[in-house]
Order: structure tokens, then sequence, then C-alpha cells
């Protein structure tokens, strides 16, 4: 039986209870970066709308996946993420290292500044 996800709150609850606390210290991070960002599931995983598709995240069995919804901020940042693995559209933050906050925010910021100057053009 498949559960269909309809929100974040469903998805951090279907996942283990180690893993739960972090999901939601990600989820507050985002959040408090862009507070009027919508959640929604995209993909079937939580994932946040601002002016656009914002950013998004999943959990695995020894990271979380951060999606920054481009191909370019992984390289924007390629100096800051080096301690992490990354692919064109997707960074992993291990499960057993404490969550690199301020990165996150940083990266919401600038995933903000992209989408507003996507609107202007």
């Amino acid at each position: 039986m498949t559960i269909a996800i309809k929100d974040i709150d469903t998805y951090i609850l279907l996942q283990s209870e180690n893993i739960q606390p972090v999901l939601e210290k990600l989820r507050q991070t985002i959040k408090a970066v862009a507070p009027e960002a919508e959640e929604v599931i995209s993909y079937g995983m939580p994932s946040f709308k601002w002016n656009g598709m914002l950013v998004g995240f999943a959990a695995a069995k020894s990271h979380f996946g951060f999606y920054p919804w481009n191909g370019s901020t992984v390289d924007q940042f390629k100096q800051e993420l080096k301690a992490f693995k990354t692919s064109k559209g997707a960074i992993q933050f291990p499960v057993d290292k404490p969550l690199p906050v301020a990165l996150i925010k940083k990266i919401v910021k600038s995933r903000m500044k992209e989408n507003l100057n996507k609107l202007k053009k």
C-alpha cells in the first residue's frame, strides 16, 4: 500500500524518529528565511514555492537531499559545499552531522533573489 503524501507534516511523520527532528529543523530554517513561501509536496518530497519553485528536501538512509530547483546553485556555492556530496541539482547533508543552518539560509536567500529576478524579466 502506498500512502499519498499530501503535506510536509505527513512526510516528516512517516520518517524514522531519529530523522524527524532534523527534517523539522530544516523546514523551520527555510521558513525563517522565506516565511511567505507556500509548503507543497512536489515529486513526492517537501518543497517550498515562492514566486516559483524555491527549494525542496528529502530524507534518505544516510543523508538528507536538499534541492535548489535549478542547475546553478550547487556550482555557485561550490566552495562552501565542498565538504558535502553534490550533483548538478542536489546537495547531500549527512544524517550524522549537524545541519549547516547558515549555509542553508544563504542558499534559500540566493534562490529567492533568482526567483525575483526571473519575475522581473
